[in-house]
């Protein structure tokens, strides 16, 4: 039988020895099924199921953290020439844990064969 990670929520408890960077209101950790070398998680602190129910605060508190970690993902790998950021809002858009949960991807040249539109 599969573990449900929303039943505990595994994003409201924060394991210290995952983090990369956290503030007041959120915190940012790699992902455990990466896209690439590096994808992260920045989740804000108070369960909230989706990116629209953010208030302005927490907003400005992923961001910063975005901005670190991608900073960070820059310094230890030089091959990294682009990112996606992105948010599944709802099953029907791939969301599989419902706390809030933005994904910073980073992206190497070559790592598609046609990056064009983004990730799908």
């Amino acid at each position: 039988m599969v573990k449900d990670p929303n039943k505990p929520c595994i994003f409201c408890k924060i394991r210290k020895e995952e983090l990369q960077f956290e503030n007041d209101l959120a915190y940012s950790s790699t992902d455990s099924y990466p896209v690439s070398k590096f994808h992260s998680l920045i989740i804000p602190k108070r369960h909230v199921d989706n990116y629209f129910d953010l208030k302005n605060e927490e907003l400005k508190a992923c961001n910063e953290l975005i901005l670190k970690t991608k900073e960070k993902i820059l310094k230890e790998d030089p091959t990294v020439k682009g990112f996606n950021i992105g948010t599944n809002i709802g099953k029907t858009a791939g969301q599989s844990i419902t706390h809030c949960h933005i994904h910073l991807i980073p992206r190497r040249e070559q790592d598609v064969q046609n990056p064009q539109g983004g990730v799908r």
